[in-house]
């Protein structure tokens, strides 16, 4: 089975690690945390704000590997206080409304630059 790494310019990177692997028809997304490189935002204080960010980071990069959100089939989300699930799921909620991908959240004690949220996704090519 082949292997390709993506990297984007529009995506945050600190670490040894690829914004995307594709390996046969799977793409496998890094968590993507609330950051846009090119408006010089990070969002590391309201939950809903911060889970668009995220999803829409998501979204892009999927599209730049030429998928889609209709193709996510496994969501992990990593919340710094699940007080925020809530609020989290609204917005997610959005970005799933048919036939939403497996989830699972978890509940963290804290995420690489204070961020609420990191999301991680497998998708379909």
């Amino acid at each position: 089975m082949e292997k390709k790494t993506h990297e984007v310019q529009f995506l945050s990177r600190k670490g040894p690690y690829s914004h995307a692997v594709e390996a046969g028809s799977l793409i496998f997304l890094s968590g993507i945390v609330p950051v846009d490189i090119e408006k010089n935002i990070q969002i590391t204080d309201d939950i809903s704000w911060a889970t668009e960010l995220c999803l829409n980071n998501i979204k892009r990069l999927l599209e730049h590997i030429g998928s889609d959100m209709s193709k996510v089939v496994k969501v992990t989300v990593y919340l710094k206080d699940m007080a925020s699930f809530e609020d989290m799921n609204k917005v997610y909620k959005t970005f799933f409304p048919h036939s939403p991908p497996a989830r699972t959240c978890v509940a963290v004690k804290d995420l690489p630059g204070g961020f609420p949220i990191e999301i991680e996704v497998v998708a379909l090519k």
